[in-house]
């Protein structure tokens, strides 16, 4: 969730042309996609191929520090980078960590209700996008909305969960609802900066964690049933 915001405060600036050549529109938008595809590619590799019990060997606390560490690596080389091979490598920073967190949580779920629930995200996934091409002054005009809210509800649940030692199925529809208009919000503001690589990978970034987090939300609320 913070690796994405860190990432959009310089991405989503570039609103002006810079040295670099911009590519067709349907190039940035396949950039985005094959982008996209790339990671969960490897997300499904990792899952598959990596046994989840290694990943138990290791002391979670150092499992974790390393996953963050990672991620905000791979954060400020997208902020940093206009080269979109760098960037391609700092997205994979974020993309692999995200993986190994996936297996574990991935392994405590049956495999149908994980095929279900990605179907789930890809149908609302779409369906934002969609939204966000057609209205994109409306999603333009909601981001900061969406950041405090989100900001809020990380907050309200961190202390139900760290100081009440609780949680409330209200919220997973909550953070699923907020991730969702973040993916339209994100997808409308990819369209809306210089269409070059670099910027499509970044782009994709961003996507890429907004999908995951709403996957990961949807997958909670459909094992309660």
């Amino acid at each position: 969730v913070w690796d994405n915001k860190i990432m959009e405060t310089s991405v989503f600036k570039r609103e002006h042309l810079s040295d670099v050549q911009q590519i067709s529109p349907s190039l940035y938008n396949l950039t985005i996609g094959l982008t996209l595809c790339w990671g969960f590619f490897v997300n499904w590799l990792m899952i598959v191929t990596i046994p989840v019990e290694s990943l138990y060997a290791f002391d979670l606390r150092i499992f974790f520090i390393g996953y963050f560490l990672c991620c905000m690596a791979g954060s400020f080389i997208l902020n940093r980078s206009e080269n979109p091979l760098v960037s391609f490598f700092g997205y994979n920073m974020i993309v692999v960590p995200f993986g190994l967190v996936l297996n574990l949580v991935l392994s405590h779920y049956d495999s149908a209700l994980v095929l279900e629930a990605m179907r789930v995200t890809g149908e609302i996934t779409f369906v934002m996008m969609l939204l966000g091409s057609m209205y994109p002054a409306f999603f333009l005009g909601i981001g900061r909305a969406l950041f405090f809210s989100l900001l809020i509800t990380v907050i309200v649940e961190a202390v139900e969960v760290f100081i009440f030692h609780r949680s409330h199925p209200m919220m997973d529809w909550v953070v699923a609802l907020i991730f969702s208009a973040y993916i339209g919000y994100d997808w409308a503001r990819a369209n809306a900066i210089p269409k070059t690589l670099d910027n499509a990978v970044d782009s994709a970034a961003a996507l890429y964690l907004d999908i995951i987090n709403l996957f990961l939300r949807i997958l909670r609320i459909l094992s309660r049933r």
